[in-house]
């Protein structure tokens, strides 16, 4: 008689080796930022998992947006930043001078602390994404614009006035909206840096709740201080401090038996 249990386990054990062979979508190798002469980030070596959230935790001021900006060279409109190592896309460097700077940027949209939703419709903040892209048919369009703003769980809430200004939305459905329009040019990635950090807690709790539900077709990097929020939502965690990463890996591991002594400390005081 077969040993169901067993089989169960072996399933499981089976599943997590072939997560674990899966290529990153993007690898980090010795990274280093430099502003002027700051040393912002010290010999980063990651590997970002397809299908995941990834949270970088640490305190403020760790490098944290720095490193998440240096995914899709946002760090390019410093010009004192210089950047060494390299980072990878699916196997291909980002790094390399001559590269489409915009196609990457489309690829890892970024969703900012505060949300900036153009000064146009609601409608016409997820259109603006889509003519990015190359979209014109109207009927197609509309039909797009619905399809976005049900990925973030704001249809509802907007249907009946998709033609009113995007700016009287309030904040938490302002930043759901710019997602919507981050989501309407197909990125591969999405970036968040710390986005429920001016929201009340019932919107930031939708934010989490989306992100949960999108990290089933793409790959999230999330940034934040919260470690409550980190462990609510990390499929995989990245502790941060004074530029360096002192510790990654599976966040049940991270959180419950931390290996360095920053970590530990870190945890008692959040």
């Amino acid at each position: 008689m077969t040993n169901t249990k067993n089989t169960l386990v072996s399933s499981e054990l089976i599943n997590d080796l072939i997560q674990e062979e899966k290529p990153p979508v993007i690898e980090v190798k010795g990274l280093n930022v430099y502003h002027a002469k700051n040393h912002i980030l010290k010999n980063i070596h990651l590997k970002i998992p397809e299908k995941q959230i990834t949270v970088f935790l640490g305190p403020s001021g760790c490098g944290k947006t720095t490193l998440l900006k240096s995914l899709n060279r946002l760090t390019d409109l410093h010009s004192k930043m210089q950047i060494e190592g390299s980072i990878s896309l699916r196997g291909q460097e980002i790094l390399t001078k001559g590269n489409d700077i915009a196609s990457l940027r489309r690829k890892m949209g970024l969703l900012s602390q505060r949300p900036f939703p153009l000064p146009m419709s609601i409608a016409e903040n997820v259109a603006f994404g889509l003519r990015i892209q190359g979209v014109k048919n109207k009927t197609e369009i509309a039909h797009k614009v619905e399809f976005h703003l049900k990925q973030v769980a704001l249809w509802g809430e907007v249907k009946d006035r998709l033609r009113t200004p995007a700016s009287s939305l309030s904040i938490g459905q302002q930043q759901r909206l710019c997602l919507a329009r981050g989501l309407a040019v197909n990125p591969e990635v999405i970036l968040a840096d710390e986005p429920t950090s001016a929201l009340d807690p019932i919107s930031s709790r939708k934010i989490e709740e989306q992100f949960l539900e999108l990290k089933k077709d793409y790959t999230i990097i999330l940034v934040t201080h919260i470690f409550r929020q980190a462990k609510r939502l990390a499929d995989n965690a990245v502790f941060m401090y004074f530029g360096e990463v002192i510790e990654q890996g599976n966040p049940v591991a991270l959180f419950q038996n931390p290996q360095t002594d920053i970590l530990k400390d870190y945890l008692n005081v959040g």
